[in-house]
């Protein structure tokens, strides 16, 4: 039982802490009250209480001015850290609250600009209390570690065991280009055409020729550093890339690319990563319904543009 006493008493008047790191980052107990909208009274018998429990000054006092002491840097250095992990705890409980107003989201960056951030609006319009708070990112991701609520992703990589999966749509892919390029320039013929590669997927090719039987060969090829940007080099009649559904589906819809050879299956699959049962909260679940029907969507999209 005296230990038990003991060792509360060594405790800190946590209440206090912000006063005190507020006044030792300015070396000023006025300019810490101004901030934290209190009375210089208030932040100096804050500092007080501190100092009574240590046993030790914290500041030296002169000339109306306070500059830390050793054992003040020290404390402070800690205060810090604590403050900043009260900060981040609060608010990442805020986050995966079910009643949060806000839901982040991870996707793959290609998928996000060419695909998800133009659909985005019609959540919104269905969904105008949630907030959909966008981070582009790809490959493997540790949920818990990021904040993350859920991730899309491509799933080409190996997941861990306590992921929940939900699976959007099986990839497919294929030669694409400009259409006018397609007819009047290469004839029709994709042995004619300068090939664009990713470095972020470079055997797409490769996978496309092995899934569709294709044996030519390309007549130049050109490297970008990111899909997207070979996409978008196609768009700009720059060559022929292999898009991806749902990557390419609006530029095949406007007319802007052509999908001349079809789309093959890719083998991988598109998902949605959650912590925890997406039907347990209802921030994910109404996204997840709502991704699943502009999946759908999409899907019948492509059948009427592809066939």
């Amino acid at each position: 039982m005296v230990n038990n006493i003991h060792i509360k008493r060594g405790f800190l008047p946590l209440a206090s802490l912000p006063a005190f790191e507020a006044a030792a980052r300015h070396q000023s107990f006025s300019r810490a009250a101004e901030e934290l909208n209190l009375t210089h009274g208030a932040i100096s018998r804050a500092v007080a209480q501190i100092e009574e429990r240590l046993g030790v000054d914290l500041f030296v006092r002169r000339n109306r001015r306070v500059y830390l002491t050793r054992a003040g840097e020290r404390l402070l250095r800690t205060a810090e850290t604590v403050l900043q992990d009260l900060d981040r705890a609060v608010e990442d409980i805020h986050r995966h609250d079910a009643q949060s107003p806000i839901l982040s989201v991870s996707c793959e960056p290609s998928l996000a600009m060419r695909w998800l951030m133009p659909r985005l609006g019609s959540f919104r319009e269905q969904n105008p209390d949630l907030n959909v708070e966008m981070h582009m990112a790809g490959g493997p991701v540790d949920l818990l570690a990021s904040g993350y609520d859920i991730a899309i992703r491509r799933r080409d990589f190996g997941l861990p065991d306590d992921y929940y999966v939900t699976s959007l749509w099986a990839e497919m892919a294929g030669p694409v280009c400009d259409p006018d390029c397609w007819q009047n320039i290469l004839a029709c013929d994709l042995s004619n055409a300068r090939w664009l590669h990713s470095r972020t997927r470079t055997d797409a090719w490769d996978i496309w020729k092995k899934a569709s039987g294709f044996k030519g060969r390309p007549a130049s090829e050109q490297y970008f550093d990111h899909f997207f940007f070979a996409l978008q080099a196609a768009v700009n009649r720059l060559g022929t890339a292999i898009g991806s559904l749902p990557l390419v589906i609006d530029d095949l819809a406007a007319g802007r690319l052509c999908a001349p050879m079809g789309m093959a299956p890719t083998g991988v699959d598109y998902v949605m990563l959650s912590l925890d049962d997406p039907k347990k909260d209802r921030r994910i679940t109404r996204f997840a319904d709502w991704l699943a029907a502009e999946a759908q969507a999409t899907e019948a999209s492509s059948k009427a543009v592809i066939g």
